[in-house]
């Protein structure tokens, strides 16, 4: 496979052959046609062609975090803002924090990983309590207890 010159850097930032690329609709086309593969190599798919791309870290970056309670069940959920711009929900069984302690979730269907942003990891914070006895760290939502774990993607 050859190089097609497209990088993203850790905070999700697109570029071709080091010009920024921020123009929606064609990044659009090349998310709806993102893959990994089996090595957590990213490439771009369409129809016959594939082009690999250079990524710092992740593909996706969590933007921001929206905490959330239903008025119909009354069941708490926190949404999270993904650098492509879609919205989603948290999947709490993902959390788990990766090298220089940065904080990581599975999004599209567990398809991804998807790095936190400082920003969104401070909104995140407000969610996070510790364990007293041992040095975990945990979410409480809906009575359920989500464990924040160590590099599992």
């Amino acid at each position: 496979m050859e190089s097609c010159d497209i990088k993203i850097d850790k905070e999700g930032i697109w570029y071709y052959r080091g010009a920024h690329m921020f123009r929606k609709e064609i990044l659009c086309v090349f998310f709806e046609s993102l893959k990994i593969d089996e090595c957590g190599k990213y490439f771009i798919e369409m129809g016959d062609e594939r082009c690999p791309l250079d990524v710092e870290d992740t593909v996706f970056v969590v933007a921001a975090v929206y905490g959330k309670r239903s008025e119909k069940n009354s069941e708490d959920r926190i949404d999270i803002m993904l650098t492509d711009d879609s919205l989603e929900k948290l999947d709490l069984g993902t959390l788990y924090v990766g090298k220089d302690n940065v904080l990581y979730c599975a999004v599209k269907n567990r398809k991804f990983p998807a790095r936190f942003s400082r920003n969104s990891y401070y909104q995140l914070a407000e969610f996070i309590e510790q364990e007293e006895k041992e040095n975990s760290f945990f979410i409480n939502l809906n009575k359920e207890k989500y464990l924040i774990n160590n590099n599992l993607f």
